[in-house]
């Protein structure tokens, strides 16, 4: 008897865990009703979802994405932190009716997004210009960040700061179309998008000493950010720290899921630097 009722508890929780992984699976972040809302902040409709309990974490996607950049991360911090998913200013469901986009501009966005949720601070991850975003953030709001994880962030639009090859083709697009006339909406605000990378960011290194909060700076050891940017990134925050992913590209939390999550919750709880 014993036995069988251990079989069956058994079974009951193997059927509660593929329940919660399907549960996962399904979940259409970025476009989830039950977890979305509009901000009306600083002129535009800020789109944001939120998922889980605890201490807060703003997750920041990179240049023409969304937040279902995140959706193989989401499921893990989110057991354990109140993870804030946002489009950025001009991306995804956020509407921005302005002409022009900055990331100075943005990581004002996103404090306005936590004054508006009444989130005093909170831990952020940021992927590429995420990752500009959330060192902007902490320099330009210091009082927001707990701690922040940067992954493939640049200071600089050039050939130093991205893999020549990548800077080459961006020039190439832009002289191609600079002088295109734009017939809808949607191509303005797709330019305006490339616009942000080919012209910005353009932040100081040593306007880095700014960021007070201790920083995991990231990159993969074949990104489309030289490591040698990275190292100059890491060397110029007082308190940070610096990880180059093994065998990894740009997209280092969508490559590396398993050992992204652990690493940054780890760097997060203050194990392992």
């Amino acid at each position: 008897m014993k036995t069988r009722v251990l079989f069956g508890v058994v079974a009951l929780s193997l059927l509660f865990l593929v329940s919660c992984q399907e549960q996962q699976k399904t979940i259409p972040y970025g476009n989830n009703p039950a977890a979305g809302k509009y901000y009306n902040i600083r002129g535009i409709k800020m789109y944001c979802e939120t998922y889980g309990h605890g201490t807060p974490l703003l997750m920041i996607h990179g240049n023409g994405g969304s937040m279902e950049a995140f959706k193989k991360n989401v499921p893990f911090f989110s057991k354990k932190y109140k993870v804030i998913l946002v489009d950025s200013r001009a991306h995804g469901k956020s509407v921005d009716p302005s002409d022009s986009l900055s990331f100075e501009q943005m990581a004002d966005d996103f404090n306005a997004l936590l004054e508006a949720m009444h989130i005093g601070k909170t831990y952020v991850i940021g992927w590429s210009d995420g990752g500009i975003n959330a060192l902007l953030l902490a320099m330009r709001h210091p009082d927001k960040v707990i701690k922040l994880a940067s992954t493939g962030a640049n200071l600089t639009p050039d050939s130093t700061a991205l893999q020549p090859s990548l800077w080459k083709d961006m020039v190439k697009q832009y002289n191609e179309q600079k002088n295109k006339k734009w017939k809808t909406a949607k191509e303005k605000n797709d330019w305006k998008i490339f616009m942000l990378d080919y012209d910005q960011p353009n932040i100081p290194a040593v306007a880095l000493r700014a960021v007070k909060c201790p920083s995991l700076i990231i990159c993969g050891d074949h990104d489309l950010i030289p490591i040698e940017h990275t190292a100059l990134i890491y060397h110029n925050i007082p308190k940070a720290y610096m990880w180059v992913v093994p065998n990894s590209g740009h997209p280092t939390l969508i490559e590396h899921t398993a050992d992204f999550n652990r690493t940054v919750d780890d760097f997060f709880m203050g194990k392992g630097f």
